[in-house]
This record gives C-alpha cells, sequence and structure tokens, in this order.
C-alpha cells in the first residue's frame, strides 16, 4: 500500500508563487503516483490583511512594500510568466492591475475543506483543492477580484460546490473566527512568507519550488517513513 501523507499547503490567493508551488507540487505528485497518496488542505495566510475594499493598484503596492522599481517589477513579472509556463500556469500579468483583500476567499476554503469531497479520494483531487484553483486562476489569468462575491461564487460553482451555501456565508461572518485562529497559528510557529508546504506536520517546504523539489524531498521523507516503520516492527518483534 502507498504511504499517504497530509500535505498543509499554507498560502494566499493573491500569492504568484503560491500558483507555482502548488503546480510544482502536483506535478510531483502525478510523477508519484503509485508510489505515495496524499491529500491537501489549504490553510489561510493574508499577504495584505489590511487591505482595504477596492484594494490598491499593484505597481504602487509593491513599490511601497518592496521598496522595487518599475524595472524590477517588470523583470519579476516576467520570471513569474516564466515559471508559471513550466508548471502549466497561465499568468496574464497585463489582465492584473490591483491587489485585493482576500479574507472572505480563505473563509470560502476553510469550509470546502470541512465540507467538501475530501482531497485525494479515488486519487481526485478534492473540492477545496479545485475551489483553489479556480480562485486563482480567476485572479492571476482572469484579472479578476478575489474580494467580489461574484467572483467568489463563480469559482464556487467551479468546484461543483453549494453556491446557496456560500453566498450565505459570505453574507455574514461564518468561519471568520476560524480563518483568523488557523492564521495566528501559522505566525506563532514562524510562517510569514508564503507558500508553506508542511509535509505530515512535521517537514517545511519553503517557496515555490519546482517539481523536482517536491519529488526529491517527498521521496526522501517517504524512504525516512518506511525505515521507521520498519524499525518499530523490529524493535516490537524484539520484545
Amino acid at each position: 500500500m502507498s504511504p499517504r501523507m497530509r500535505i498543509d499547503f499554507v498560502s494566499d490567493v493573491s500569492c504568484p508563487w503560491c500558483a507555482i508551488g502548488l503546480g510544482g507540487l502536483e506535478r510531483a505528485l502525478e510523477r508519484l503516483r503509485g508510489e505515495i497518496e496524499a491529500e491537501i488542505h489549504f490553510e489561510p495566510f493574508e499577504l495584505n490583511p489590511q487591505m482595504p475594499p477596492g484594494g490598491q493598484d499593484i505597481t504602487e503596492h509593491i513599490a511601497q512594500k518592496y521598496g522595487s522599481t518599475p524595472e524590477q517589477q517588470q523583470k519579476s513579472r516576467a520570471m513569474i510568466r516564466a515559471r508559471g509556463a513550466e508548471v502549466g500556469f497561465d499568468f496574464r500579468m497585463e489582465a492584473r492591475s490591483r491587489i485585493y483583500n482576500t479574507f472572505d476567499a480563505h473563509r470560502l476554503l476553510h469550509w470546502a475543506d470541512e465540507t467538501g469531497r475530501p482531497d485525494g479520494a479515488d486519487g481526485m483531487p478534492g473540492q477545496q483543492r479545485l475551489l483553489k484553483k479556480a480562485l486563482l486562476t480567476a485572479y492571476f489569468t482572469e484579472g479578476l477580484s478575489p474580494e467580489s462575491h461574484d467572483v467568489l461564487l463563480g469559482a464556487v460553482a467551479q468546484a461543483g460546490l453549494d453556491t446557496a451555501r456560500a453566498r450565505e456565508i459570505l453574507a455574514g461572518d461564518a468561519y471568520a473566527a476560524d480563518v483568523r485562529a488557523r492564521e495566528r497559528f501559522y505566525l506563532d510557529q514562524d510562517i510569514h512568507a508564503v507558500p508553506a508546504i508542511i509535509i505530515d506536520e512535521r517537514h517545511l517546504i519553503s517557496g515555490g519550488q519546482p517539481a523536482e523539489v517536491f519529488e526529491r524531498v517527498l521521496r526522501k521523507i517517504a524512504a525516512r517513513r518506511a525505515q521507521e516503520a520498519a524499525e518499530a516492527s523490529a524493535d516490537g518483534a524484539g520484545r
């Protein structure tokens, strides 16, 4: 039987490296099919929790936050576009002019994790993963606002989730406390940059790594688990 791993993917839907990292992870898991089974859970991290309604011009925001010049930003966008293409993600930088608050998106992702089809069931992506990917595509490929309830509900529909229930969630504060608690938890664990990919609550992979890195690390973790299991079995037999 293939070893089963829990993967907690700490990320934001407005983080381009999170889209790249997810693409790399999925390609690695596809290569490891039959060797390793995994269930991915998406955990919340807000890059800009204080972002007001309507967002901010992205060039202005990045210049203020990171001190980068327009030329540096242009080079960064080109690199992100190229890295996205390597994992099959289409970044259309010209479509994305603003950065937005993403808290409501995280509330829906938390709900999807609790109530949707689980990840890895019959080797298929869970509904939370489908929602996450729909949100990333809406923002980075289509240039849509992740704070728009219409955009969020469209992503919910794409994931096959209950849009009526999602509308109720967005109209109130359901899952707000849960999301804030999870955000605090990861900050307390010194997660201050994303993506942060945590394997079996023990091993951390940081950043939007290529598939080869994920594949190598996951194989190493699986081998270590097998060795630990064998040692435990030998210890038990020797008693």
